[in-house]
């Protein structure tokens, strides 16, 4: 396995409510871990072709960041492929909120006992203690990325389900067919929207897919104050992270620590596109 410094390139690289009783009295709360490293994360490209999984209960399991960044208290992101017919977990609860991002393969998630289908491409929000879990309805593998940003807010949040007490402005579990979105033509290929809204740990919690036409690419040398994570869709993007760059193919993600800067490019001869998962905290900085 190649390694390169680990600023530039990581490589590893259901249950229905009863009725009259609080949901979360049914299931597990899940306590805080701290980070398994105490050095902040700087801007680290992952390409998928270097993922080392290993077994698990479930399935495979490949974890990948369990680190504080200059903005958070962690990110942890790590990959999970679940077998037919098993669960992630029993439904269960946190203070933070977490996204899973399925690649391959036919799920089921249930969000307070609601349950709702999601395929390749949908985007899974689940808002804090809202009791979740995920079960595999295909016949093979589902593949998904476990994406938690952790912010100082959760520390301080309600223990009961956001459903139960979060205002209307504010983001609420929900699974996103990012593959069905409508799609705004742009100067240098398509933008879709995925969301973007408070939630009860992010001042801002910001989604979009982009689509970089044949030779098109971002503005050069852009710096962005907020956390970012960025999720190869199709195609090869060319990412330039601090005048390091770098060609990653579908399935591939980086992230991008606060005012860092980044540029992405497509110099193959058909279009790429990327999800971009941006967190803004009350320790988010300035934009220089």
């Amino acid at each position: 396995m190649k390694l390169l410094p680990r600023s530039l390139l990581f490589s590893l690289c259901s249950t229905l409510a009863v009725p009259g009783v609080p949901v979360t009295a049914q299931t597990t709360s899940v306590g805080y871990s701290p980070p398994a490293r105490s050095l902040p994360l700087g801007s680290t490209l992952v390409d998928w072709d270097t993922l080392a999984f290993r077994p698990s209960p479930v399935g495979l399991f490949c974890p990948v960041f369990d680190d504080p960044t200059p903005a958070l208290g962690k990110l942890e992101i790590h990959v999970t492929r679940l077998r037919p017919g098993m669960a992630s977990h029993m439904p269960h609860h946190h203070p933070w909120e977490e996204m899973l991002l399925i690649k391959e393969g036919q799920v089921e998630v249930s969000i307070n006992g609601k349950k709702q289908g999601a395929g390749p491409g949908a985007l899974v929000f689940l808002a804090s203690n809202d009791v979740h879990n995920l079960t595999n309805v295909g016949a093979s593998l589902a593949t998904y990325y476990v994406i938690n940003f952790y912010t100082g807010a959760v520390q301080s949040v309600r223990d009961q389900p956001a459903a139960e007490w979060a205002p209307p402005g504010m983001l609420s579990s929900r699974v996103v067919d990012c593959d069905r979105l409508p799609a705004t033509p742009t100067d240098v290929g398509l933008h879709s929207e995925v969301f973007d809204s408070p939630t009860a740990t992010f001042l801002r919690l910001e989604s979009h897919i982009t689509t970089l036409n044949p030779g098109a690419g971002t503005t050069p040398r852009n710096r962005e104050p907020a956390d970012e994570l960025f999720v190869v869709k199709s195609g090869t993007v060319e990412v330039t992270l601090n005048r390091v760059t770098c060609r990653l193919g579908a399935g591939s993600f980086y992230y991008v620590a606060p005012n860092d800067e980044r540029t992405m490019k497509n110099t193959s001869g058909d279009p790429c596109s990327y999800l971009v998962i941006k967190v803004v905290s009350d320790r988010t900085p300035p934009k220089p």
